[in-house]
């Protein structure tokens, strides 16, 4: 449990050093256009496709420490060196950005092709700068450490301690949350850019450690003997079981239930500096690590919800929750700069998305067979990574073209469509997923 704990701290600190709350601040200081942030969550696209190379890491075995982890030590050590390195490059190429009025030059015409006019001039920018490549290839070997930590806690519990150890690796993954999403914050007041990202890269000798420390699995199974096999037999095995229609339902599920959400926090942090109401990063540290504990809280009340009224009856509640918390957002923006209504706005919304997540991870575990868990996870997880992250990424534009309360009004009624899904394979009056 120990090791779950460190190994959960290791997987959560990487994903928010490349597109989240630390970057989306440090590029709004730096000057950096809305348009341009929103879309800097492209850099999360190896957490999408994570499920291309899952198989590999099942197929191929490190020649020290064993199957599980030795692949744990090796991408944590590319971590640490890829994040301090991001750390020391220079966001001032992002600086300049294409005008709506520029792109309209460019791209004569409707309002829609002057539009993509400039989101391909905001994406051409960002391949241009070594920020972005170094952002992307942090998140390629963590999406590939995401694998190889999954796999282990799936070989190494047995069924009576998967709850507690999914707990204790969730745990200590929002711990890693919440030091890179608001710790950054405080430390950016007294430091450089540069060397908040270099402390966050030692901190992941946390991970290193574990994978020193760490039992590897005793009933390890044993690599498939092909390439070929540990790509079809779990994309096989779960279209079988579900069918080809409701599998496909499912997996659509998976992409746009908690799309509403990732949509606003996709530009939360900015529209709280200076893109919207104009708190200062030290006014936000504080309520960022109150809404820690509101997710936390959240995910522990879902959990015991769910044994109540089952996850069924959960997904279609937390849904409709999620959706209720994203309102919060659409008052804050009515109101304007007001601490006490963003404290409120952030930990209701933050309480509203724990308790979504909880529901959403007891989905996840229970369409995987146990023994195709760490490929198949691989791809649900994909699947939502690819809505949170590249689904989102013209979220700066949207807010932009919309203003922030028509903006936070639609993603709470981007809800919808997930509970229209729900009749299909969790329909309210049956217990469980099937």
């Amino acid at each position: 449990m120990a090791t779950l704990l460190m190994l959960g701290f290791s997987s959560g600190l990487p994903l928010y050093l490349t597109g989240k709350d630390p970057m989306q601040a440090w590029l709004s200081n730096e000057g950096v256009d809305l348009k341009v942030i929103g879309f800097f969550s492209i850099v999360a696209l190896p957490y999408s496709l994570k499920f291309l190379w899952s198989p590999f890491i099942d197929r191929y075995v490190p020649p020290f420490l064993g199957r599980r982890r030795g692949w744990l030590l090796i991408t944590q050590i590319l971590l640490i060196l890829t994040i301090a390195l991001m750390g020391f490059q220079d966001p001032g190429a992002l600086k300049t950005v294409p005008t709506a009025t520029t792109a309209a030059v460019a791209c004569a015409g409707s309002s829609f092709f002057q539009g993509l006019c400039e989101i391909r001039h905001t994406v051409g920018l960002m391949a241009g700068s070594s920020i972005f490549w170094f952002a992307m290839i942090v998140a390629f070997f963590s999406a590939t450490q995401d694998i190889v930590a999954d796999a282990y806690r799936t070989d190494s519990l047995t069924e009576s301690e998967r709850g507690a150890g999914a707990s204790v690796f969730l745990f200590g993954y929002r711990i890693a949350i919440q030091i890179a999403g608001a710790l950054t914050l405080a430390f950016a007041q007294v430091m450089p850019w540069k060397w908040v990202y270099f402390v966050m890269a030692l901190l992941m000798s946390v991970g290193v450690v574990a994978s020193l420390i760490a039992p590897e699995p005793e009933q390890d199974s044993v690599p498939p003997t092909s390439l070929v096999n540990s790509i079809v037999l779990p994309f096989q095995e779960f279209f079988q079981r579900s069918g080809w229609q409701r599998a496909i339902l499912i997996l659509v599920f998976i992409v746009i239930y908690k799309l509403g959400d990732s949509l606003l926090r996709n530009v939360a942090t900015p529209f709280l500096l200076d893109k919207g109401l104009g708190f200062s990063t030290a006014e936000i540290a504080f309520p960022k690590l109150i809404a820690f504990w509101a997710t936390t809280m959240g995910t522990l009340c879902g959990g015991v919800i769910m044994t109540r009224i089952g996850v069924n009856k959960s997904l279609w509640i937390f849904a409709i929750l999620q959706a209720v918390g994203n309102l919060a957002y659409v008052l804050l923006a009515i109101v304007g700069k007001s601490y006490p209504i963003m404290f409120a706005a952030l930990n209701i919304e933050n309480f509203c998305a724990g308790l979504e997540a909880a529901a959403f991870v007891a989905l996840l575990m229970s369409l995987c067979n146990a023994g195709l868990s760490a490929t198949q996870y691989a791809l649900f997880s994909s699947l939502q990574a690819f809505s949170r992250d590249i689904l989102t990424a013209p979220a700066g534009v949207w807010a932009g073209q919309m203003g922030w309360v028509p903006f936070f009004t639609m993603t709470a009624i981007a809800a919808l469509p997930g509970i229209l899904l729900l009749p299909f394979f969790a329909p309210w009056n049956e217990g469980n997923v099937e």
